[in-house]
């Protein structure tokens, strides 16, 4: 039973798919989301493939946005417009570039790819200070999708007070 629970339990951290929207005014003390990001396209280095948005297409944009959990780390909100996330095609040499997935850095470190909207990360994920968290949107042969050179992407950054 045991097994059973943490697997349902580690399943669950892995990938939170909420239709429920938190409130984006919500903050606890020493635990502040900063949001650094422009909602769209600042650069970056990656380690993938580009696919540049063609032009006369509508260009894919993310926004990340940091809620607070109640319970123990953060949720992770991707309003994403001219985009849809398309599991069912990951790891295919399909680069449509208004489909794919997402990318998940902490701290400059690609710790995992996104699937929907919403994605839960725990207080072990992060260090105490200062965290960088950016998200990019992706092909779902991996590679980063750009409009204008740029890769399509947003950042926020989250406080995390020292641990006990």
């Amino acid at each position: 039973m045991k097994s059973v629970l943490f697997g349902v339990v580690a399943i669950a951290s892995i990938l939170t798919v909420n239709s429920v929207p938190l409130s984006a005014h919500e903050n606890k003390p020493g635990m502040t989301p900063r949001h650094s990001g422009d909602g769209s396209h600042s650069g970056a280095t990656h380690r993938h493939g580009a696919v540049e948005i063609p032009q006369g297409q509508p260009v894919p944009t993310v926004k990340l946005v940091v809620h607070p959990d109640p319970m123990n780390g953060w949720n992770l909100e991707l309003r994403v417009a001219n985009f849809a996330f398309a599991p069912e095609r990951v790891n295919t040499k399909s680069n449509r570039s208004n489909e794919g997935h997402a990318h998940l850095y902490i701290n400059g470190q690609k710790v995992a790819r996104l699937y929907g909207n919403w994605y839960h990360l725990p207080n072990s994920s992060l260090k105490s200070g200062l965290n960088k968290i950016t998200v990019t949107l992706n092909t779902n042969g991996h590679d980063d999708l750009l409009y204008q050179g740029k890769v399509i992407q947003d950042t926020a950054m989250v406080e995390v007070p020292a641990r006990k």
